[in-house]
């Protein structure tokens, strides 16, 4: 709950108006009862026996005045509460999203996108109503419900006993209550959660054409029918719940003049002194504490289920960033990088297991150490599962190494700046990833504040620009999901010009033409060549004709560096790589340096 009341503290100032608002607000009224009772004892039944018209008057004036001020005040306080409310999920909102952001790409490797979202919407979306106005009006109605209570007992505290024992009845159900619907709105959420994991994986381009081909649209509906209706009753029952307590407190509050006109009679049939005015305002003020009670109770019982939600969002804000900036990270210019690259001793594996006892497979890396020198264009090459991709994550700094290290011209990558170290590297990966968007603002991604013409000499460089030109909207053209309107070629070319707009001084290739026709691949290639140009690349490859020119190859088996040469050299080996080589070309009897489709029976996808 501290955490939750801490999410208020940067909007101090209009809390505290909003608290000023409701205290005058229950003050002004609690003061109409005591109004009423003046005019039952002093104007329409005063002790001479007549009315007093003149008394009458001021007084009924007095309570117009009472209810306008209370109806302002009732509005003042409901712009105040909302909008520190909303502002507290825009906080809330942002906070999450922007720790997310800077999480590791093994949180989201490990992590259902769906989920992700779920936290993100759902359940910020289901804490909304409560720190928007349930905790506000929380404390509205409790000054209401002291400020009455108060009242009642300076009017006549006897009646005004009865109250106590009803409202601490009330506050154990609640309180019993509550720990049941937490219960429910744990188990609904999670229940989102599989449903937005569900939509997102079955509804994206990518989903429904799977669907379509296998023809599993009758099961994705039947997992989704079925959490629906495990959350309809979820959700019904969390209803229940609540709805309960406040029905029977409301009975009791209905129930509650007769029980003071029952006792008030009493009490006069015994001595006591009760005026019609004071009967009248006890009464009055017992059935107005009906809706701060029914108000605290349900946003107290709110407010213990909402506890389920707060806890998943707070887990995800909990959730360290396992790569972050150092205390004492340097920054580094681009224009002063040579792009001198050395892995020195490198251990990594995704597992957490112990170093002690681990098994050979337990690592993906092992005592791998290289170096690529200013300007060469190194080659990874390796059966998969090897670790030739994970090697380029490390150098992006994606993960960190468990022992060794990777070093820039020198420069440990845990000791740069990772703003510096992404200004530093380039990326372009065997899966494109383009966003709903234009042409123009997925390559603007490479480098947001680059001019028109550095956009289209860039999509020049990478010979996409006339295909762009030939698209209806030109480079306004509407890419669709995951740029699904574009061929293979044409997303690898826009990608390879995002990169050439963001000039790096080191480039990493994952397999960046494995998957395209021979003439795409022809095209993305000479697309290659002035991105590569005077630039340090490492190329992680599997179809071994594009990186025959390569000035060093590195040949990585079961996470460790066994050869390193040219070409010549390692097929001469007769070694592991002489043999992806017999595979992929003597074998098929096809050789060729201009990167024609080769099929290879063993690939050697980048793991």
């Amino acid at each position: 709950m501290t955490r939750v009341l801490g999410l208020f503290a940067p909007h101090r100032r209009r809390v505290s108006l909003l608290l000023l608002t409701i205290l005058v607000g229950s003050v002004a009224g609690t003061a109409a009862p005591f109004l009423v009772k003046f005019v039952f004892d002093r104007a329409l039944f005063p002790p001479g026996g007549h009315p007093r018209l003149g008394v009458l008057e001021l007084l009924i004036g007095l309570i117009m005045i009472l209810v306008v001020l209370t109806g302002v005040l009732q509005i003042v306080e409901t712009y105040l509460s909302t909008r520190i409310g909303q502002l507290v999920m825009h906080d809330l909102r942002e906070q999450l999203y922007a720790h997310l952001r800077e999480m590791s790409l093994g949180f989201f490797a490990g992590s259902r996108t769906g989920e992700i979202q779920s936290r993100l919407s759902n359940d910020v979306g289901g804490v909304g109503q409560l720190v928007s106005s349930g905790l506000i009006t929380m404390a509205a109605n409790g000054a209401i419900l002291i400020a009455s209570l108060v009242a009642m007992a300076v009017l006549a505290w006897p009646l005004a006993a009865l109250s106590v024992p009803i409202l601490f009845t009330f506050a154990f159900f609640a309180f019993r209550a509550g720990r049941v619907q937490r219960r429910y709105v744990q188990a609904s959420q999670e229940t989102l959660a599989e449903m937005s994991s569900i939509a997102q994986e079955t509804l994206s381009v990518s989903g429904a054409l799977l669907g379509k081909v296998f023809d599993r649209h009758r099961s994705a509906l039947d997992r989704y029918r079925e959490s629906s209706r495990r959350l309809v009753e979820l959700r019904v029952r969390q209803q229940l719940v609540g709805k309960l307590v406040l029905g029977t407190a409301q009975t009791f509050f209905l129930l509650g003049p007769a029980v003071v006109y029952l006792a008030a009679g009493i009490a006069i049939s015994d001595g006591a002194h009760y005026t019609t005015g004071t009967v009248v305002a006890v009464s009055a003020l017992l059935v107005r504490l009906f809706t701060p009670v029914s108000s605290l109770l349900s946003t107290s019982i709110q407010l213990q289920a909402s506890g389920a939600i707060f806890d998943r969002i707070f887990e995800y804000l909990d959730l360290p960033h396992e790569i972050s900036d150092a205390p004492d990270a340097r920054t580094l210019a681009k224009t002063d990088i040579r792009g001198h690259v050395s892995f020195q001793d490198v251990w990594f594996r995704y597992t957490s297991a112990p170093v002690a006892g681990a098994t050979r497979r337990e690592w993906t890396l092992r005592e791998v150490t290289l170096e690529v020198e200013r300007g060469q264009l190194a080659a990874l090459v390796g059966p998969s599962g090897a670790g030739k991709t994970t090697l380029s994550y490390l150098a992006a700094r994606l993960y960190d190494v468990e022992r060794g290290a990777v070093r820039i011209d020198g420069v440990d990558v845990r000791g740069i700046r990772l703003a510096s170290l992404a200004d530093l590297i380039g990326m372009v990966t065997q899966e494109t990833y383009l966003f709903h968007s234009t042409i123009r603002e997925n390559l603007l991604y490479g480098r947001p504040d680059a001019a028109r013409g550095e956009v289209e000499a860039a999509a020049r460089l990478a010979f996409i620009h006339d295909r762009i030109l030939e698209l209806p909207g030109g480079y306004d053209t509407v890419v669709g999901e995951r740029g699904y309107r574009l061929s293979g070629g044409e997303k690898q070319r826009l990608a390879i010009a995002r990169v050439i707009l963001k000039d790096p001084r080191i480039l990493i290739l994952d397999e960046a033409t494995s998957s395209l026709d021979t003439i795409s691949e022809r095209f993305v290639q000479r697309a290659l060549q002035p991105l590569m140009a005077e630039r340090t690349t490492i190329a992680i490859a599997h179809r071994l004709s594009t990186i025959l020119a390569a000035d060093v190859i590195f040949v990585l088996d079961d996470g460790r560096l066994v050869e390193r040469g040219t070409h010549e050299e390692l097929v001469a080996s007769g070694r592991l790589y002489s043999q992806l080589y017999e595979e992929q070309f003597l074998n098929q009897g096809s050789v060729s340096t201009t990167g024609a489709a080769i099929a290879e029976p063993r690939q050697a996808v980048g793991s």
